[in-house]
């Protein structure tokens, strides 16, 4: 009830649209209950009385009846479709803006299929529940109602007699109702297994192909979707289970009307026609509490979707303006490292204690071996991630006291894996500022290199993309994300081993446009590669996650310490593999 009720909150803003709605389906409703009084009057006074009055109007009421229920009925339909439509859209966007305000941290440990269908599988099962559900709910709920007054104006004893098997029919639909909600939970659980594995067999098609691991990920989804089956089929046998048993405690009911109610005739407590009329409306009761039996399992389904998207909209977003925060001012770029310590999991530290400064305009290296601590470093910048301990300044403000717009605003990173949107080229280098004019947009493509190969795609800055950008080569994708850089303009840059996956023509090309962006701004490089930041102003050797040493290359040089050690070997590797040394 309190999911049915959190999710009722979304309808406040449709609310005269929905009483509206309610006002037709109860007048629809009243047409149905009708329909038994009319046979009373058949059977009492045009059959038993022979009255041709009567008769006539009957039949002229019948006509008037269903072409005013068809009137509510559209209406009905139309006004409900349009509350529940618009509901599941806010709901919708409300799970879509959550997911955009949690921290990279939700998505590290979550699956991308799985928060896909955070907005896809499990609102689509909101939707049932809040728009055919909730008309049937409505609707069903008005003629129980309407024939439960009706038979008590009829016969109160008999009424009475009738309610004996209703405590019994409760009892099954609360037990079955909560069994039916666990199954559908189970059933959302297993569709989101089946979209996670399907975006990663989709974005991974060509790493599969190369594995020839076809057949491996046939089997794989094939487990997932039997899993699916399973959890859909025990959701099917406790719906097929609930129907039947309630309508055996419903015949029961029937059974003892018609006796109780037969005797009554016998004895003339009540007509004929009163009894065929009470048998309808007893009928109208046993019809709606089976549709209603029906529909709480659909809507216990669906309140286990509801569940998963209430939990997302319940988290907690970690990384989050404080409420006294100020927007970062203009900056000049000194960054400083006090004493910051971080950790993924409580358990393994992955940087301890580590203290530096970057002043404004300096080129800061980060190397050191694989899981040293180089990416965490750059992750803590922007606030991506929180630290433990210490603090992270920008031009003496602590980043956790200014809005984390207003800082990320004026970072700009370039990563290794290059993200392109599925849209225009002009548009994927735009989103690095979008009030830039088409003519900063060319210059900022220019000063990455990029805009001699854009105009020679098919349509030029106009040319589509597709898909991640994947009909480009990785050192034009790099070229492009490199303008988008440009265009932001930021005062702290961040490239994350930006050149690692690119050969060595498209490492120059690359590494060109990266000397232009890093002029003037502060900029942290990681590095695998030890000979593309000779000349950086400081160089920062991490080993699990402590500044081992600091300095120049010639300074680190000199020590003959971890970074000698480093460099030495890559320069062997590259000597036995015949590779040019780059001294960029």
């Amino acid at each position: 009830m309190n999911l049915y009720v959190r999710i009722l909150n979304y309808i406040k803003p449709y609310l005269h649209r929905l009483i509206a709605a309610a006002v037709c389906t109860a007048l629809a409703a009243a047409g149905n209950l009708y329909l038994p009084w009319i046979i009373k009057d058949v059977v009492d006074q045009v059959l038993a009385e022979k009255n041709a009055g009567m008769l006539n109007w009957v039949c002229a009421s019948i006509v008037i009846i269903f072409f005013l229920r068809g009137i509510f009925y559209y209406g009905q339909n139309y006004l409900m479709s349009y509350v529940g439509e618009r509901v599941i859209i806010d709901i919708r966007g409300a799970v879509y803006t959550k997911l955009q305000r949690l921290s990279v941290a939700f998505y590290d440990k979550n699956k991308t299929g799985t928060i896909m269908s955070y907005v896809t599988n499990d609102v689509s099962a909101l939707q049932s529940a809040m728009v055919q559900n909730t008309i049937e709910m409505i609707t069903e709920g008005c003629i129980l109602i309407g024939s439960i007054a009706a038979m008590f104006y009829l016969d109160w004893k008999l009424t009475l007699f009738t309610f004996g098997t209703f405590p019994a029919v409760l009892f099954l639909m609360d037990l079955f109702g909560k069994k039916i909600r666990v199954a559908g939970r189970r059933i959302q659980e297993c569709t989101a297994d089946i979209t996670s594995v399907l975006q990663e067999t989709i974005s991974s098609s060509r790493i599969i192909k190369s594995f020839v691991r076809e057949d491996y990920e046939i089997d794989r989804f094939n487990k997932e979707n039997l899993a699916n089956f399973s959890a859909n089929m025990r959701n099917a046998q406790l719906m097929a289970l609930l129907t039947p048993v309630v309508e055996c405690v419903a015949a029961i009911g029937v059974t003892a009307i018609i006796w109780y109610g037969g005797r009554s005739v016998i004895d003339g407590e009540i007509t004929a026609g009163s009894l065929v009329a009470f048998l309808v409306y007893a009928v109208n009761i046993s019809n709606p509490i089976k549709r209603l039996t029906r529909v709480i399992g659909s809507i216990q389904k669906a309140l286990a979707a509801a569940q998963r998207v209430f939990d997302v909209l319940d988290l907690d977003e970690v990384i989050k303006d404080k409420p006294k925060a100020e927007d970062l001012p203009n900056i000049s770029g000194k960054v400083v490292f006090d004493n910051v310590g971080f950790s993924y999991n409580p358990e393994d530290p992955i940087l301890r204690g580590i203290s530096f400064s970057a002043e404004p305009g300096q080129v800061v290296a980060l190397v050191g071996p694989s899981g040293a601590g180089k990416s965490t470093i750059a992750n803590l910048v922007p606030r991506f991630y929180d630290v433990d301990y210490g603090s992270i300044t920008i031009d003496q403000h602590n980043i956790q006291d200014v809005t984390v717009a207003s800082l990320r605003r004026q970072i700009g990173i370039v990563p290794q894996e290059t993200t392109l949107f599925n849209g225009s080229v002009y548009a994927n280098i735009l989103y690095g500022r979008l009030d830039a004019t088409q003519e900063e947009v060319e210059l900022a493509a220019k000063a990455a290199n990029a805009h001699n190969f854009i105009m020679e795609l098919p349509q030029g800055y106009a040319t589509a993309l597709g898909d991640r950008g994947l009909n480009l080569s990785g050192g034009q994708r790099q070229r492009i994300a490199i303008a988008r850089a440009i265009l932001k303009d930021p005062r702290i840059l961040i490239l994350d081993e930006a050149t690692s996956a690119l050969d060595t023509e498209s490492e120059r090309i690359v590494q060109e446009a990266l000397d232009r962006l890093m002029v003037g701004r502060t900029a942290f490089v990681i590095a695998h590669r030890l000979s593309t930041v000779q000349n950086a102003d400081k160089i920062l050797v991490l080993d699990h996650g402590c500044i081992a040493e600091e300095g120049t290359h010639q300074e680190l040089m000199a020590k003959q310490g971890l970074y000698a050690h480093l460099h030495e070997i890559q320069y062997k590797t590259a000597e036995l593999k015949g590779e040019p040394v780059c001294t960029i």
